[in-house]
Parts: structure tokens; C-alpha cells; sequence
């Protein structure tokens, strides 16, 4: 998880599925096969911290996550998330963030159209509303929230779906190491990060067995998954060495399911347990 930082946490998708390949046809819709097509479902995945690190206070966190993925690469995909989270700074101050999102990715990657709302304490403290498409050597961006405004990113930038057909198909080929630039409208609609995702052993179907929401799913029964991560670091930020801004971990499905979701803040880490997901017949291109 298309899917996250935890209190303006816009890229979802990242994620996270989180959101979310080439070489597998991304701009030829009609090369693309039913078997890499990437499957509609929806998911809830339930948030609690995991740890805390360095001179980090005590605190305390829980949330949960509402994925919900559809489309195919002729019509384009859709994805509707939320997250709503709730952090106790362990001095009697807690906080409520909840984000709202919806995309809608070309299937192609040549347009991305996304929206977002992020409330804290129930208090709406931002709204973006924008497009980005394709348009020769660059990525043209248009937005009409927060402010009208118009910027261009270099062509080598992907959206969130298109980043995930390409860490799907980047593990398929048993490559270990994916370096991308990802623009998913978050941060005010105008962040783009670099990427540096790590993908491990494969997993075989019948290797460590989920005991979570994935277990028993007849749409994953037979599908490899690979443990992988994700680091998101501020392309905007002075050249040289720089960690991380924050990282996504989790087990994927070939057909872009994902499970064992951590969401790693340099300071503390979130724990996120697949503990719903209803898999849908992905509508086959006409």
C-alpha cells in the first residue's frame, strides 16, 4: 500500500498497496494478458505500533486502513482508500487523522486524476484536487487545489499503479533492486519522491502459510508473493546520502494483493494485520 506517512499520510497507497510494471506492455493496453492483470478487491487492514526507536516517547497508536482497488488496463483503475488513525503522545495528547482519498490511473500510465482530503481532529486542514498526464519528454501537472497550478516532472516519473506493474514484474524476473521517481498527488499535490524498492526471496504458495485474511483465498492459492520494500526519500532534498522520509514493507501477491503491511517512520513503526479482503472478478477487457 498504492498506500502513507502517518499524519499526511497521501501516498497510499501507495501503496500500500499502498499503491501499486513494465515490461509487461504498460503502454500497449492490448499486450497485456489476464495474468497480468492486476486483480479487483478490497481490503481493511488494522494499525497498532509495532515499536518505538532512539529517544522516541512512550506513545501508543492504532488505525485502520480501507483499500479498495478496481479496474483493468482498458478502462483504467480506481482506487478509493482511508485511513484513519488515532496517536497518543504518551503525555495525554491524542490525535485523529483521517485521510481520504480517490485515483483513477490510465491503464496505459498515461494519465493519473486524484483527489484527497485530510481532516485532523475532524478539522479538514487540507483538500487536493488535480491531473497529471503524459506529454512526450515530461509529465505535465495540472492542479485546482489547494491553488491553481501548473509544474512539469521529468518523463521518467510513474504513478502508483504503474510503480507497482513494475515491482510485480521486476520480481517475476528475480530482480532485487527497483530505483523509481513516484508522483501519487500527496503533499500538497506537488511531492515527488525517489523510490528504492528492495524485493526478497520469493515465497513459494505453499511456504509460510498466512493465518491472516489472506488464508483460504481461492484467488491466491497457487500465486507466488515476495516480501518488499519500499523507501520513499525527498527528491527535493540537497544531493548526497539522505535516509529515508519513511518506508513501506509488506508480502505481494502476483496479482497485487499485499499483506504484513509495516509502515516504518524512522521514529516509530506501524504494524498493519490484513483482516478483511473480498476479491473481486476483475471485468476482462472488451
Amino acid at each position: 500500500m498504492m498506500m502513507s506517512r502517518w499524519m499526511l499520510c497521501g501516498s497510499a497507497v501507495a501503496v500500500i498497496a499502498v499503491a501499486l510494471a513494465g515490461g509487461v506492455g504498460l503502454h500497449r493496453a492490448t499486450a497485456l494478458t489476464p495474468a497480468d492483470e492486476l486483480v479487483s478487491h478490497r481490503a481493511v487492514y488494522e494499525l497498532k505500533l509495532a515499536q518505538t526507536r532512539g529517544n522516541s516517547p512512550a506513545m501508543s497508536a492504532r488505525g485502520r486502513i480501507l483499500y479498495d482497488f478496481s479496474g483493468n488496463v482498458c478502462d483504467g483503475y480506481a482506487l478509493q482508500f482511508r485511513q484513519v488513525s488515532e496517536l497518543d503522545n504518551g503525555e495525554g495528547k491524542v490525535t485523529l487523522s483521517d485521510l481520504r482519498s480517490t485515483t483513477w490511473e490510465e491503464g496505459a500510465a498515461k494519465s493519473y486524476i486524484f483527489k484527497s482530503q485530510n481532516y485532523l481532529n475532524e478539522t479538514m486542514i487540507d483538500a487536493v484536487d488535480g491531473k497529471a498526464e503524459r506529454q512526450g519528454d515530461k509529465v505535465a501537472v495540472a492542479l485546482t487545489k489547494p491553488v491553481d497550478k501548473k509544474f512539469d516532472l521529468e518523463a521518467a516519473t510513474v504513478f502508483p499503479t504503474e510503480h507497482m506493474r513494475r515491482i510485480i514484474a521486476a520480481a517475476r524476473e528475480d530482480k532485487s533492486i527497483i530505483e523509481l521517481p513516484v508522483y501519487d498527488g500527496s503533499e500538497k499535490g506537488e511531492k515527488v519522491y525517489n523510490t528504492l524498492t528492495v524485493i526478497g526471496r520469493v515465497i513459494a504458495p505453499n511456504e509460510r502459510v498466512p493465518t491472516d485474511a489472506a488464508a483460504g483465498k481461492e484467488a491466491l492459492a497457487g500465486l507466488k508473493r515476495w516480501p518488499v520494500t519500499v523507501s520513499y526519500f525527498d527528491k527535493a532534498a540537497k544531493s548526497g546520502e539522505q535516509a529515508p522520509v519513511y518506508a513501506i514493507k509488506f508480502e505481494l501477491y502476483e496479482n497485487g494483493i499485499s499483506r504484513a503491511l509495516v509502515l516504518d517512520y524512522n521514529d516509530f513503526a506501524i504494524n498493519g494485520e490484513l483482516t478483511s479482503l473480498e476479491v473481486r472478478d476483475t471485468k476482462p477487457c472488451k
